[in-house]
């Protein structure tokens, strides 16, 4: 027997999923602020970023393995309603760029657990604002988001 029990099997988002996150969020090696006002660095990264800081791409990668996990974990909890892996994929995306709170306060998230899936695409798309302001590239990033959702 092995001195350390296996880790518990979580569910992560696939490789259409991680790929919408980085073409979205794009690479960037120093601080920079995003629309919002928050300071990110590699693939939209905010927890640990510092003004003077520099990465590399290796690290950047590594960054958003970690964030990834945190929002995965976050839309297992929330999701009540069975998910396939691109639906799932879809609103780890959403989360990552909206954040686990507005995610778990949306109508979005209600109207899925009540099961009504053909909902998601039309409330993703409510999520294209910044102080209200519609910006293009949530726009696209909600279609690309609904897209991915809707190939099931």
């Amino acid at each position: 027997m092995d001195a350390y029990p296996s880790p518990i099997f979580a569910r992560q988002a696939n490789q259409d999923g991680v790929d919408l996150i980085k073409v979205f969020e794009g690479l960037h090696l120093t601080p920079y602020l995003c629309p919002a006002g928050v300071w990110s660095i590699g693939y939209g990264h905010t927890r640990t970023v510092r003004s003077a800081m520099q990465i590399t791409e290796a690290q950047a990668d590594q960054l958003l393995d970690e964030d990834l996990s945190l929002f995965e974990r976050a839309v297992s909890r929330l999701v009540t309603v069975p998910l396939t892996d691109n639906q799932f994929s879809a609103l780890v995306c959403f989360a990552f760029n909206v954040g686990v709170g507005n995610l778990e306060a949306s109508t979005l998230l209600r109207l899925l657990n009540r099961g009504w899936y053909e909902q998601v695409p039309a409330q993703l798309m409510r999520w294209n604002r910044v102080k209200g302001e519609a910006m293009g590239g949530l726009s696209r990033r909600r279609a690309a988001e609904g897209a991915l959702w809707r190939r099931g």
